[in-house]
């Protein structure tokens, strides 16, 4: 395959998008340690994929591999269309890399941050300031553009730090960790920046220890655990791997609750509360049966909540549970 001509990919309704990002078998060690022991990766573009890995799992090693930064010791990858190791300069020319910490420059101001970025570009010194200015403004750092860095809060520098990755117009988007810090207002803010880069043609890749974060953002996910890909597949596919979902029935009148308990064959009861909980793994169809169940012997039930695992279920799950943040999900729904 050439070099120019990118890779195809299958969305979910059946419709063939460019890939943005393919890798098989990535590899590498330091030492005796494996750090990536044989990973696979096809990455629509104009999508958000997240890694999601505890510290150690070699998220960040993943991002500076795909990102040119570091060789690996096996497998290949293409980004953008060029092959990874035989093309790293035209790599380089369509990507932008946020890192862990950010790249600001504290001594100088915002606007002499991105101005040094132009330069680094080649851009002219006109169309640097045009470039600067309209990024400037985008990111809400106009009024602040003639302080010092330095000034900034955290989520100033972050914001700084992806307008900054942008000057290039790169067609995909390393962001590593990039709300480790980040109060919630300013996370909230990245992630509105995040959807608006997606809603532009760009491709986020997305490493973060955030759980929440994953599942608002991703399309799709990959949990990384001893360097391999333990599972991939959108927040709801995954999910769904996880046993324990259920969908439980509370009545109020006793002869009501009586009938479903006998309408709902399998369903645990639970006679002091007038509760009955069968196993459902959350979806459409399967709440459309157990009320058509209840309708068929007409029973109606005063409250029905949904229990579906949630990302933290599913990562403690495949991960052994080890170094991930508690996160405030709310995996119930209750209807009444």
């Amino acid at each position: 395959m050439p070099s120019s001509v990118m890779p195809m990919s299958k969305l979910g309704d059946g419709r063939q998008s460019p890939t943005a990002l393919a890798a098989t078998g990535l590899r590498k060690s330091y030492g005796d340690k494996t750090v990536l022991d044989g990973i696979d990766l096809n990455i629509p573009a104009g999508s958000v994929f997240a890694l999601l890995g505890p510290n150690g799992a070699g998220k960040t090693t993943a991002v500076k591999i795909l990102s040119t930064l570091i060789t690996a010791d096996g497998g290949r990858a293409e980004v953008a269309g060029h092959d990874l190791a035989a093309d790293a300069q035209a790599v380089r020319a369509a990507i932008g890399v946020t890192g862990q910490f950010s790249a600001v420059d504290g001594l100088i101001t915002g606007e002499e941050n991105m101005l040094l970025m132009a330069d680094l570009h080649h851009l002219s010194k006109r169309e640097g300031r045009r470039v600067a200015a309209e990024l400037l403004e985008r990111f809400d750092l106009t009024e602040a553009a003639k302080k010092p860095a330095a000034t900034y809060s955290g989520g100033m520098k972050r914001r700084l730090d992806i307008a900054m990755t942008l000057v290039g117009s790169p067609r995909i988007i390393f962001l590593d960790e990039p709300t480790t810090g980040l109060d919630p207002r300013s996370r909230h803010s990245m992630w509105g920046i995040i959807r608006e880069l997606v809603t532009g043609g760009v491709t986020v890749f997305l490493t973060t220890q955030y759980l929440e974060e994953a599942d608002e953002l991703a399309d799709r996910i990959a949990v990384l655990h001893d360097g391999r890909i333990a599972a991939e597949g959108s927040a709801e596919e995954l999910k769904r791997i996880v046993p324990g979902g259920h969908v439980r029935l509370r009545f109020t009148d006793p002869a009501a609750y009586r009938s479903a308990a006998s309408a709902l064959h399998g369903a645990t009861r639970d006679d002091d509360a007038l509760a009955l909980q069968l196993p459902s793994d959350g979806s459409q169809r399967a709440l459309r049966s157990v009320l058509d169940r209840l309708d068929s012997a007409g029973i109606e039930a005063d409250e029905l909540t949904v229990h579906t695992p949630d990302l933290d279920d599913v990562f403690f799950a495949l991960t052994g549970g080890t170094d991930i943040p508690h996160q405030p999900n709310q995996p119930e729904e209750t209807v009444r």
